[in-house]
């Protein structure tokens, strides 16, 4: 007779039952996914954005809220700091399936990559993130 080796599980397997035995299924969306990069619209229609400039650093998380209403473009995308401050748009030509996204109920934000300060107008480099919280 042969004894019975308890081998270790891998590939799929492993993954769904390798907690002692216990199911355990990978959520798709537990961490932050990159999507795109782009950068902030309108900065030149903020008031104040010369005093708020010094104070965008990168890595800034940004905070992103749907304008349906908006005269100028139904899918617009308001982009804001965490204090509730805004400082522009989701560019028109990027906004598409990120409006569709938030419609749908998924939770996107943005985080500064880098900005260039060109006379009185800033220019913000943002990547845009998709989380399920």
């Amino acid at each position: 007779m042969s004894d019975m080796v308890k081998t270790e599980v891998t590939g799929l397997m492993g993954l769904l039952h390798g907690n002692n035995g216990k199911i355990t299924i990978p959520k798709p969306f537990e961490k932050e996914i990159f999507l795109f990069d782009t950068y902030v619209a309108g900065t030149t229609h903020i008031e104040g954005m010369e005093e708020l400039e010094p104070h965008l650093n990168s890595d800034d998380r940004l905070e992103f809220f749907r304008e349906p209403d908006n005269p100028y473009d139904e899918q617009a995308i308001v982009i804001k700091t965490r204090n509730g401050v805004k400082i522009g748009y989701v560019p028109r030509q990027d906004n598409v399936i990120f409006a569709r996204l938030m419609d749908a109920g998924k939770f996107l934000f943005g985080k500064i990559t880098s900005k260039e300060k060109k006379g009185s107008w800033v220019k913000i480099y943002i990547k845009v993130f998709l989380s399920e919280v």
